[in-house]
């Protein structure tokens, strides 16, 4: 797909010539039984989009805005650590207050280098006697790398590899979900940003709610043996069709969600993305982690650039390096874009020169040497539908 954001993984293993080797999903034949066009993503062999009836990426964007869609994310890393001193440990590295962080929920945090610069974006979950990570899969060898070196010798980490991982994301996930999961407690009752312990097919599996699309939806954490047929169950429901990463990539650009490796890097940091909130009160105050003087320092007297939202004039969407004018300035640079499907207009992600990043402000995008009309917007441009509680 044009467009489509693409990353490379970092990896232990090389092949003969040196290259890093493209590794198979638990799902990889599934998918292509299912007439996955299959690419290469993160390390992986990934479905982009699946061919037939209903398949297609704008379809599948359509399918998933309006029914249930059912991504393969099992390339991304889920990390258990454990040990004595975990909480102050971990947030040495993290800037999460982990005091407020109650069993049975997961916040969004920030692996941060000693520059205050984005290694990674993750989920924390708090699991009895644990800490249940989820990390970027084109990361999270890096990550893993990066937490051993930093975390003392009393923390274990385990790379849970022997787990797959799917997203069930729609504003109909629930009842899918609901006829195969079964625990001490209703489905319906985990609101966004819980976790808890389920059965489907007699596997246990962990299930959160949240996901990277803007819709209500479920992440589930599941033995890798069992995915096929959890799959396949998932997939049996009338409101359910597989997804792939092109309409991941447009639903997660309509909820204005960044991603690692091109809206998210070292040389940016988390107040410069707009991401404060992964950054809990007491740890902006406090310091304490790695990175906190320059998190602290534009937080006092602002960022030198910022992630803005852009609606275009017309058909023609901005790319990834496409440069941001106000008038005759050069103000920044265009990270993430696209076609919206559900606005039916192209929308864009930008870091420019704050001076310029009220909401509504006119400005240009050079796309192949034309100037085109953009829009300082809000973001998300569509709104997410989190369920939280009736």
């Amino acid at each position: 797909m044009r467009g489509l954001i693409l990353s490379d993984d970092h990896t232990t293993d090389t092949m003969e010539d040196g290259a890093p080797p493209i590794a198979q999903l638990p799902l990889d034949a599934w998918h292509r039984a299912r007439g996955a066009r299959m690419v290469p993503f993160a390390g992986y062999q990934m479905p982009i989009q699946y061919t037939g009836e209903g398949g297609g990426i704008v379809a599948e964007h359509e399918w998933t805005r309006t029914s249930a869609g059912l991504f393969d994310v099992s390339h991304m890393g889920q990390v258990l650590l454990s040990g004595e001193g975990l909480d102050e440990a971990v947030e040495a590295i993290l800037p999460i207050d982990l005091s407020t962080l109650k069993l049975g929920r997961q916040r969004y945090s920030l692996l941060l280098d000693e520059n205050g610069g984005v290694l990674d974006d993750l989920m924390v979950s708090r699991w009895p006697g644990n800490l249940y990570l989820v990390v970027n899969g084109a990361t999270k060898w890096d990550d893993i790398g990066h937490l051993r070196e930093h975390l003392p010798d009393a923390i274990t980490l385990h790379h849970m590899d022997e787990h797959a991982l799917l997203a069930l994301q729609g504003p109909k996930a629930v009842d899918a979900l609901a006829r195969h999961a079964t625990g001490e407690y209703s489905l319906a009752d985990l609101t966004f940003m819980r976790f808890g312990r389920f059965e489907i097919a007699g596997h246990v599996v962990t299930i959160a709610r949240a996901g990277y699309t803007g819709e209500d939806g479920f992440e589930i954490s599941i033995p890798a043996e069992a995915a096929e047929e959890i799959a396949t169950l998932l997939c049996a429901e009338p409101e359910v069709r597989p997804i792939g990463l092109g309409a991941r990539d447009s639903l997660r650009l309509e909820a204005g969600l960044p991603l690692y490796g091109h809206d998210l890097s070292p040389e940016i940091s988390p107040i410069e993305a707009g991401l404060i909130f992964g950054i809990n009160k007491r740890r902006r105050s406090e310091g304490g982690f790695l990175g906190a003087e320059r998190v602290q320092r534009e937080l006092a007297d602002g960022p030198p650039r910022k992630r803005i939202g852009l609606k275009l004039d017309g058909r023609m969407p901005a790319r990834e390096g496409a440069k941001v004018f106000a008038g005759d300035q050069e103000i920044g640079v265009v990270t993430s874009g696209g076609f919206s499907p559900t606005l039916g207009a192209p929308i864009a992600m930008a870091y420019i020169d704050p001076a310029h990043a009220g909401e509504g402000q006119t400005l240009e995008i050079e796309v192949r040497s034309k100037r085109l009309s953009a829009t300082v917007s809000p973001m998300p441009f569509v709104p997410h539908n989190y369920y939280r509680g009736s």
